[in-house]
């Protein structure tokens, strides 16, 4: 036997017992505040009220229930898309097994609550990194197709088109047509996002939408679709609002654009422009080229202009004649030089011979020279070196003699 409270194969529970505990155990959460996105309102007769409350960040809502007298209460008029906090308590039904929220207080939210949200939102985004300049993707220059995800025939459409195809009139436009207010926008821009993402001929995505309160532009800063613009491989484009509007997803986007105009002319090139400059760059590529090469030729007819270009051989030519004059020069300077000398040799061999012994015993002169046996002759130029009996020898201008020394005579002959 299973214990109490328990159910086994043997003793299961009935479903009244089943949907019994479960609304015990529901009823017990007592009363709860919840904040949400009312989707859908609707009064059946004067005793109750219902409601859908969303998750404005997930895919999932929840049935309200309250007394007509509760919406008469708020300050301001409950609509479908408005951002709630509510008052009540969880109800299961057992009868159909169904959960509801029975509310006995509904607060819209302000915009300074809105706005004390999104920036709590904005501080965390930007400490996980999701705004970083690193992560912004260059936009193509010239895209091969371009997505666009707005109101179907707003103004932000009509804008973006007619700028587009006025710059390029090829140019290729996937539009995805989605809410872009109202509990419905977000799962149908990220819808149109992933479609978008998923087409490799779409290479840049806008997402426009005109000017609008705070209230109008909440969408555009849902944490679940700027996580899916950050995480997102094709760039991507916010032109939300007009200038002073800021949702979150300008500082997600690759690129924020003031408008949706502005956007066209950020991503699609002005075609005439660009042939415009083509045509001015070719121009101007063309004469400096030209100006080039007349630059180089002037310098090339000043080069071949030049002595050593014009005439090559005309230098080894003034180098030969200059070489041979030079060399007629120093053979002349040698020559003149050379009968310069043999003059003076002629002189001082002319000198020397005047100066020399043979003139000298030409003229009457004689050189005594005394002999010793086989000693070679001594010259003597006293009358001391001959005493008497002295072998001389005798030299005049024609030959020699042996004589003998007679006597002395020391006088001198004047």
């Amino acid at each position: 036997m299973s214990g109490p409270g328990k159910s086994t194969p043997e003793d299961p529970w009935p479903v009244r017992t089943l949907n019994t505990k479960i609304a015990d155990w529901i009823h017990r959460l007592g009363q709860v505040w919840v904040e949400g996105q009312i989707t859908q309102i609707s009064r059946r007769g004067s005793k109750t009220a219902f409601l859908q409350l969303r998750d404005p960040s997930a895919d999932i809502s929840i049935s309200v229930t309250c007394s007509p007298a509760v919406l008469d209460r708020c300050e301001v008029p409950l609509t479908e898309g408005i951002r709630v906090v509510m008052a009540g308590r969880p109800s299961f039904y057992t009868g159909r097994a169904t959960l509801s929220l029975r509310v006995t207080e509904i607060r819209p939210m302000g915009i300074g609550e809105l706005l004390a949200r999104i920036e709590r939102l904005r501080r965390l985004l930007a400490a996980e990194g999701l705004f970083e300049p690193g992560l912004k993707r260059p936009l193509p220059f010239l895209p091969h197709g371009i997505g666009l995800i707005t109101g179907r025939s707003s103004a932000a459409e009509r804008d973006v088109l007619s700028v587009a195809q006025g710059r390029w009139p090829s140019v290729r436009i996937e539009v995805r047509n989605t809410p872009v207010q109202g509990p419905t926008a977000v799962p149908a821009i990220l819808r149109a996002l992933a479609e978008l993402e998923a087409d490799p001929g779409v290479s840049v995505i806008i997402i426009a939408r005109g000017g609008g309160s705070v209230e109008d532009l909440l969408p555009f800063s849902d944490e679940t679709l700027l996580r899916a613009v950050s995480q997102a491989r094709t760039p991507v484009v916010s032109a939300i609002g007009h200038e002073p509007d800021h949702p979150l997803l300008d500082l997600v986007a690759d690129l924020r654009a003031a408008t949706p105009t502005d956007a066209a002319k950020r991503v699609v090139p002005d075609v005439a422009a660009e042939l415009a400059l083509i045509d001015e760059l070719r121009a101007r590529t063309a004469g400096a080229l030209r100006n080039w090469v007349s630059r180089e030729h002037r310098g090339l007819l000043g080069l071949r202009a030049r002595p050593v270009l014009a005439d090559p051989l005309r230098m080894i030519d003034e180098r030969t004649e200059s070489l041979e004059r030079t060399l007629r020069e120093v053979r002349r300077e040698v020559a003149r030089f050379v009968g310069h000398e043999e003059h003076r040799v002629e002189s001082l061999a002319a000198r020397l011979s005047t100066l020399g012994p043979a003139q000298t015993l030409a003229r009457g002169y004689a050189v005594v020279q005394r002999v010793h046996g086989d000693d070679p002759p001594e010259v003597v130029a006293s009358v001391g070196d001959m005493p008497i009996g002295s072998q001389l020898r005798v030299r005049v201008a024609d030959g020699a003699m042996r004589a003998a020394v007679m006597g002395t005579d020391k006088k001198r002959d004047a």
